[in-house]
């Protein structure tokens, strides 16, 4: 099944995001093709997508897709913001909002409704071919989706390749700034403790403030145990927030380098093998 750039039609109409297409390539034979990434956008907890669909438009990466994406659920109260939590959780400790409040609703949503239904089953699109990048609770959404597609074996039907013989289960990757995999679900997860064989192939790279109270050293272990290849990267300053810099992007930027795929020098009409 040959690919194709997701239209809103597409979509769910309960489902409020944004699609931002590829930039202009002066090659105009990659322009010619539909582009071979898509980028899921994944705001964080009581934000919207409009910040992150401006993200998107920054970022220009060429021959991507951007899917921006806003969480389901309301903020009660009338506050404003959207949060990725089947629950409403506030820590014992800050009063705050918790961001580990239950993925239930939203792993269905951009498993089953996002990536299986549209992305793979309509557009045709590989799932090495997709990569989510999340903040905060939107990170923890996107780590719970790998995972997910790993232990279900979700892929586009074609047995050997993608779900049937389960041996390309994963997406193109996960950058999550500020969360790592939630310890709620670290006792729960399908997937095997300590064994490689059992762990989600899916890259991931996870961003953080210096001493980080939320990305810590029991944290990632934690992600370690669901994912096969993982990478931690440390701002010099406190807060997990998103980047400020160009040093403290360089290495979400490396990671999309390494990830996202590419026409260029690829003749027209040509079939990959796999």
């Amino acid at each position: 099944m040959p690919i194709r750039p997701p239209t809103k039609s597409d979509f769910p109409s309960s489902l409020t995001f944004t699609l931002t297409p590829q930039p202009p390539s002066p090659q105009s034979q990659s322009q010619s093709r539909p582009p071979p990434n898509i980028l899921l956008l994944l705001h964080g907890l009581g934000d919207t997508h409009t910040p992150f669909t401006n993200l998107g438009t920054s970022l220009a990466l060429p021959e991507t897709t951007v899917l921006t994406i806003q969480a389901p659920n309301p903020l009660p109260l009338d506050i404003p913001g959207f949060h990725w939590g089947d629950d409403i959780n506030f820590d014992s400790r800050t009063g705050a909002l918790d961001m580990d409040a239950g993925f239930a609703k939203t792993t269905k949503l951009l498993v089953e409704s996002v990536i299986k239904s549209v992305l793979v089953g309509k557009c045709g699109y590989k799932l090495r071919e997709i990569m989510v990048l999340g903040f905060g609770q939107g990170g923890m959404a996107g780590l719970i989706a790998a995972e997910k597609i790993f232990a279900e074996g979700v892929g586009n039907g074609s047995g050997s390749e993608e779900g049937g013989g389960g041996e390309m289960r994963e997406l193109a990757g996960v950058i999550s700034i500020g969360a790592a995999y939630p310890l709620s679900l670290a006792g729960k997860k399908s997937t095997t403790t300590g064994s490689d064989q059992g762990k989600s192939r899916t890259p991931v790279l996870v961003v953080a403030g210096r001493d980080s109270e939320v990305v810590t050293e029991s944290a990632m272990k934690r992600t370690k145990d669901v994912f096969q290849f993982v990478e931690m990267h440390e701002y010099r300053r406190r807060g997990d927030t998103m980047p400020r810099s160009r040093d403290e992007m360089l290495p979400i930027m490396r990671f999309f380098g390494r990830r996202l795929r590419s026409w260029q020098g690829v003749p027209e009409g040509s079939v990959e093998l796999s």
